[in-house]
C-alpha cells in the first residue's frame, strides 16, 4: 500500500488521459497529490520529469523515476497493487486482447474528434461525424464481446477497457453537444449509450469526471494554443 504523500500526480483535471489515472487510483483507493499542470505555459517540472514527449500525466512514486504515459502508468498501478481491483485481466490472450483495443481507442477513435474540432468546414465536419460513428458501432460491438451480457467491459465491475475508454465521456458527450450529434445513441448503440450513463454515476469515478466549465476554459484553451485549420 501507498503512505500518505508517496505518490503524486502532475496533470490537469480537463485532460481525459490524467482522469485515466485518476480513476485506477480511485478505484485502487490509492491516495495521491494532485499537482495542477498550466499547459499553456509547461512548467519544469514536466519538462524535466517528461522530457521525451512533454505531455501529461506523470506519476511520481516516491524515490522511483518518474512515471509517463497513462497506459503505462494505470498498468504500473495495477501491478503495483494488484490485490486492490485489478484492472488488467488475468489470462494472457484477454490482456492482449484489451491491449489492442486501447490502442485503436487512443490511436484511431478518440482522435477523430480533435480532427473535428479543427476542421472548419460543414461537409468535412459531416463525415468525420460519420467517422465517429461507424467507430462507436464497432466499440458497441466490443462491448458485446468483452462484458458477455454484463454491465462494463470488465463484467461485474470497472476493468482496462471501461478505464480506457470511459476517460474519455465527458469530451465525448461536450464534443456531441456542441457539434450536434449523437456519438453514443439508443438505436445505433444502445449498449454503449447505457454503459456511458453507469460509468457516470460509478461512486469511485464521480470526483474525477471533469464538468462543463473545466472543459469548456480547455476547449478555450486549446482554441488560442491549437486553433483550427483555416478554410
Amino acid at each position: 500500500m501507498a503512505k500518505r504523500g508517496e505518490i503524486k500526480l502532475l496533470g490537469t483535471a480537463a485532460s481525459p488521459y490524467v482522469n485515466r489515472v485518476q480513476f485506477v487510483l480511485n478505484l485502487k483507493s490509492i491516495e495521491y497529490e494532485f499537482i495542477e499542470e498550466n499547459l499553456a505555459c509547461k512548467s519544469e517540472l514536466l519538462l524535466t520529469s517528461n522530457p521525451v514527449y512533454k505531455k501529461i500525466p506523470v506519476l511520481f512514486h516516491a524515490n522511483k523515476p518518474p512515471i509517463c504515459e497513462s497506459l503505462v502508468i494505470i498498468e504500473y498501478l495495477d501491478e503495483f497493487q494488484p490485490d486492490v481491483h485489478r484492472i488488467l485481466p488475468s489470462v494472457p490472450v484477454d490482456r492482449a486482447d484489451n491491449r489492442f483495443w486501447a490502442n485503436y481507442v487512443d490511436n484511431k477513435y478518440f482522435p477523430l474528434y480533435e480532427e473535428l474540432r479543427q476542421t472548419p468546414g460543414k461537409e468535412d465536419k459531416e463525415a468525420i461525424k460519420k467517422q465517429i460513428i461507424e467507430g462507436s458501432v464497432l466499440l458497441e460491438e466490443a462491448f458485446e464481446k468483452f462484458s458477455n451480457g454484463k454491465a462494463y467491459f470488465g463484467g461485474d465491475d470497472l476493468g482496462y477497457l471501461d478505464v480506457v475508454l470511459g476517460c474519455f465521456i465527458a469530451w465525448i458527450e461536450f464534443s456531441s453537444k456542441r457539434n450536434e450529434f449523437n456519438a453514443f445513441d439508443e438505436v445505433k448503440t444502445p449498449k454503449l449509450a447505457k454503459w456511458a450513463e453507469r460509468i457516470r454515476s460509478h461512486e469511485s469515478l464521480k470526483g474525477a469526471i471533469p464538468g462543463n466549465e473545466t472543459l469548456m476554459n480547455f476547449y478555450l484553451m486549446l482554441q488560442i494554443h491549437k486553433p483550427p485549420r483555416a478554410t
